[in-house]
């Protein structure tokens, strides 16, 4: 990968192109329940760029540029109150829509025509599957994509997120990645023979070298990770990569019960949040393994950087375990960050379990590239049937084609 390849993928910013390109999606902000009615203004960082969040006592949510438009200073320390946010320097009253309703170190007799004037930076949200999201890009929204877990009662879904020093890509690369999941995560595998198979990591530690196949998606593709099972037949593993930080990550034990959803959404060029959402399509969602957030957790503060080697620990491995990590996640938020916050790729040297991310880039380059001429993202595409998107993982015949096998 050429350097300038690199940047466009990793760079996004207002005005770079995968910049342009992602604000052409609805973009996953926090979970909804984290953000109390006339609670605390919050402070979010998201593509670059920083606004404030706040709910007002009526429930609805006010999402602005972080500085208040009279000279900058942050929101964050507003009062939320009246159904707006009032700035403590000179006392600027935006309300909930984004209309400047009070000015009040004005004269009384031109307050009001004053107001009318002052254009606030702010932008249209939505509370789906107990997410807030937020559009950031120009012009009408595009419709909400309507997946299968976003119709789900809430009871159904819970999330986890992380913060970490690392590039969006670094971490979506490392959810496209089906190679990895054999050996990175193998600790995980079951290890009682008669309990075998009841993990989804078990069935991708006996072949490590797995090949894949594609079906391209106008949002993306779908893409098998196929393994030759000891019996002669073939587990495969169908991600859905969606454009663009989707991985649906396919799970062990049918089509039926759990699905995980992973979604890394750029803070800024160097730090990003990983979200996990879980989910269950027929079933509520009730073992305590799976905790719900409704905060964002630092996961630099919570495992260190390379001077503490990223939370491993060395005495784990010393005693036979692979990672040394205690949580499996974390594995992955090793990996990626210690590719460095904006990895080289322009020093890689790819091999065939690769693939998969090949595809990705070239995808996300493509579409970044169309963005920037004026094509509108797959969010606006009304033919595509959203709720079809799943992942899946099955044994399944030799000769058998994964690509007939039930998506629902």
């Amino acid at each position: 990968m050429l350097k300038e390849e690199n940047e466009l993928l990793c760079r996004v910013g207002p005005g770079t192109p995968m910049g342009t390109f992602m604000r052409q999606f609805w973009v996953p902000v926090m979970p909804a329940a984290g953000l109390a009615a006339g609670g605390d203004p919050e402070r979010v960082r998201i593509l670059g760029e920083n606004f404030v969040v706040f709910r007002a006592h009526d429930g609805r949510v006010g999402f602005f540029d972080e500085g208040c438009p009279h000279r900058g200073v942050s929101l964050v320390l507003a009062h939320n109150a009246d159904c707006a946010l009032t700035c403590i320097f000179h006392g600027w009253k935006i309300d909930v829509s984004g209309k400047v309703v009070d000015v009040p170190a004005e004269p009384p007799e031109r307050r009001e025509a004053f107001a009318s004037r002052v254009k606030v930076a702010h932008y249209p949200t939505k509370e789906v599957a107990g997410i807030l999201w937020v559009w950031l890009g120009k012009g009408e929204p595009a419709p909400f994509p309507k997946y299968n877990w976003t119709e789900l009662p809430q009871s159904h879904i819970r999330f986890g997120l992380g913060k970490i020093n690392s590039n969006w890509l670094n971490g979506l690369e490392g959810q496209l990645d089906s190679a990895h999941v054999g050996i990175l995560h193998q600790d995980w595998a079951t290890k009682d023979p008669k309990e075998f198979g009841k993990s989804n990591i078990d069935n991708a530690t006996l072949d490590l070298a797995p090949r894949f196949e594609f079906e391209e998606q106008p949002y993306g593709f779908r893409e098998a990770a196929v393994r030759n099972m000891p019996d002669g037949q073939h587990y495969v593993r169908v991600r859905e990569f969606v454009l663009p930080w989707y991985s649906y990550i396919p799970q062990g034990g049918g089509r039926e019960g759990m699905q995980l959803l992973t979604i890394s959404v750029p803070v800024d060029d160097e730090n990003s949040i990983q979200w996990d959402v879980r989910y269950n399509l027929v079933r509520p969602l009730t073992d305590s393994n799976w905790p719900n957030q409704t905060r964002i957790t630092d996961m630099t503060a919570l495992l260190g950087g390379a001077e503490k080697r990223y939370g491993q620990d060395r005495e784990m491995v010393q005693g036979g375990r692979w990672s040394g990590f205690k949580v499996l996640r974390h594995e992955d938020y090793a990996v990626a960050v210690a590719q460095g916050a904006i990895a080289d790729r322009s020093k890689e040297f790819l091999a065939s379990s690769d693939i998969p991310i090949v595809r990705a880039r070239r995808a996300l380059m493509i579409a970044a590239k169309k963005s920037v001429a004026g094509e509108k993202g797959p969010e606006f595409n009304a033919a595509i049937e959203w709720g079809a998107v799943r992942a899946f993982a099955e044994t399944i015949a030799a000769d058998a084609d994964w690509k007939q096998l039930p998506r629902g």
